[in-house]
C-alpha cells in the first residue's frame, strides 16, 4: 500500500501543490467545523457530557498515535503520511455525518484524530525539505493569507449548505478532504525526503525524556514554570467552553430576527464576526502594541488578554443578552489570538537551542493533558446541573493564569541566547501537538 503511494502519477510543483493544499484543507475545515456542533446538539442530540467527551477522545487520540503515526513520515514518505492523514480526516468527517449517532461521532473523530497526527507536521517537514529552508518562510507567510481567505470562503459554504440540512456541510467536507487526497496522490512531489536518524525519532520513550528534560528547566527558570502552569490551567478550562457555548447560545437564546430566526445563518455569521475580530487582535498586537512593552514587560499584555479570557467565560455563563454573550465569545478569542504571539516571543526568550523544542513540545503536552483531565468531569458538571454552573467553574479554574502572569511581568532572557522568532519545528520534534488538535475548530469561535 505505501509503495502505490510513494510516486505520483503526473508531478507537479511543490510550492504550487502546498498552495493548493492549503486553501482546499482550510476550505473543508471551515466547511465542516462552523455548524458541527451545531449538527452534534440539533441532529445527533448529543447532551453537554456527550459533547464534550467527543471533543476528549479528539484530544486523547491525537496524543496516544501521535508517535506511532510518526513513523510514517520518519521513515517512510512525507508524501504518503500526508495523503493517508487527509483520507482520513475526510472518512471520519463523512462517517460523523452520514450515520449521525453518538457512536459515530465517537469513531470519527477517532478516525479524524488519527489522520490529524498522519498531516500535523509532517506537512511543514515535507514543503520544508522541497524547497529548502532558507526558501520556505515566504511560503509560510502566503500559506497563512491563503488559509484566512479560505476559512472564510468555507465559513460562507457551511452557511448555504447548512440551509439544505446540518449534516450537509459535514458530508461535504469528509468527501472534500477525501477528494484532496486522491488528488495528491496524483501530483504531490517528494524528491528530497530522506529518513529522520534514529536518534531524532519520537519514540515514547523520548517524549518521557522531554518530560523529565523539561521540569528540570522548568525548576531553574520562573518564565517556563508560568507557561507550563498556565498550559495546563486553560488546558483544563478550554475544552467545557470550546464544545458547549453554542449550545448555551441554543438552550438559552433565540436566534435574532434579522437573521429570519434561522439557526444556521446565525451561526455562520457569528463565526464570520469572530473571524474577523480575532484577525484585527493579531494584527493589533503585531504592529500597533508598543515594542518596548513586548521587549521589556510582556507579562502585562499577556495577563491582561488572560484576564480578559476569564472575564470572557464567566460573562457567557451569566449573561443574559444574545448580544452580551456573543461579545464575550469574541472576545475569548480576541484575547486569545492578541497574546499568542507576545506569549511566544517571550518564552522563546527564556529558552536556550538546546531546550527550546523539549520546552515547547512540553507546553502542548500540559494543554492537551489538561484537556483530556478537565474536559470529562466538566462535562458531567453540566449535565447533571446546568451548562453556565460548568461554564463558571471553567472560569474559576483558569484565573489563577492571570496571577500567574502578573506574578513574573518582565522579560528575563538568558545573557547566552538573542531575541527569536518562533520558527516551524519539522516533524519529528512536535511532540504533544494534539494541544492543537482542535485548532480549526477554535478559530471559527
Amino acid at each position: 500500500m505505501l509503495m502505490l503511494l510513494r510516486r505520483p502519477l503526473r508531478e507537479a510543483g511543490a510550492t504550487s501543490t502546498f498552495y493548493v493544499l492549503t486553501a482546499v484543507a482550510a476550505f473543508a475545515f471551515a466547511t465542516c467545523f462552523t455548524l458541527n456542533l451545531v449538527f452534534q446538539y440539533r441532529v445527533v442530540g448529543l447532551d453537554p457530557f456527550q459533547l464534550v467527551l467527543v471533543g476528549t477522545v479528539l484530544e486523547a487520540t491525537c496524543f496516544l498515535f501521535e508517535v506511532p503515526t510518526g513513523i510514517v513520515a520518519d521513515l517512510h514518505s512525507r508524501r504518503v503520511s500526508v495523503i493517508i492523514g487527509f483520507f482520513l480526516i475526510g472518512a471520519g468527517f463523512a462517517f460523523e455525518g452520514i450515520v449521525a449517532t453518538f457512536a459515530a461521532a465517537i469513531v470519527g473523530n477517532i478516525v479524524w484524530g488519527i489522520g490529524y497526527t498522519f498531516t500535523s507536521g509532517a506537512l511543514q517537514a515535507w514543503i520544508t525539505d522541497e524547497v529548502g529552508e532558507e526558501s520556505v518562510g515566504p511560503v509560510f507567510t502566503r500559506e497563512t493569507q491563503i488559509d484566512l481567505t479560505f476559512s472564510i470562503v468555507g465559513t460562507l459554504a457551511a452557511g448555504a449548505l447548512g440551509l439544505l440540512g446540518l449534516r450537509a456541510p459535514v458530508i461535504a467536507a469528509g468527501v472534500t478532504l477525501m477528494l484532496l487526497a486522491v488528488g495528491l496522490w496524483v501530483v504531490m512531489p517528494e524528491r528530497h525526503f530522506h529518513p529522520t536518524p534514529r536518534g531524532d525519532r519520537e519514540t515514547f520513550g523520548h517524549m518521557r525524556d522531554q518530560f523529565v528534560s523539561g521540569l528540570r528547566i522548568a525548576r531553574s527558570r520562573q518564565v517556563v514554570r508560568v507557561f507550563l502552569l498556565v498550559s495546563l490551567l486553560v488546558g483544563l478550562a478550554s475544552e467545557v467552553f470550546d464544545r458547549l457555548w453554542r449550545v448555551r447560545v441554543l438552550e438559552s437564546f433565540g436566534m435574532p430576527a434579522v437573521f429570519g430566526g434561522d439557526e444556521v445563518v446565525a451561526f455562520t455569521v457569528f463565526a464570520l464576526v469572530g473571524t474577523v475580530v480575532s484577525l484585527v487582535a493579531s494584527l493589533a498586537s503585531g504592529r500597533w502594541l508598543p515594542r518596548r512593552v513586548v521587549d521589556t514587560n510582556p507579562g502585562l499584555p499577556v495577563a491582561l488578554a488572560a484576564l480578559a479570557q476569564v472575564v470572557a467565560v464567566a460573562g457567557v455563563a451569566l449573561l443574559g443578552n444574545l448580544w452580551l454573550v456573543l461579545a464575550c465569545v469574541w472576545l475569548r478569542g480576541a484575547a486569545m489570538a492578541f497574546s499568542a504571539p507576545i506569549e511566544s516571543t517571550w518564552v522563546n526568550r527564556n529558552l536556550d537551542g538546546a531546550t527550546r523544542a523539549t520546552v515547547l513540545s512540553m507546553n502542548g503536552q500540559a494543554d492537551a493533558i489538561g484537556q483530556v483531565a478537565g474536559g470529562p468531569p466538566l462535562g458531567a458538571l453540566a449535565a447533571r446541573t446546568t451548562i453556565p454552573v460548568a461554564l463558571v467553574v471553567a472560569a474559576v479554574v483558569q484565573a489563577p493564569s492571570v496571577i500567574a502572569f502578573l506574578r513574573v511581568r518582565h522579560a528575563t532572557t538568558p545573557s547566552s541566547e538573542r531575541p527569536v522568532t518562533v520558527e516551524r519545528a519539522p516533524r519529528h520534534t512536535e511532540v504533544g501537538r494534539s494541544a492543537h488538535s482542535s485548532g480549526a475548530e477554535r478559530s471559527l469561535e
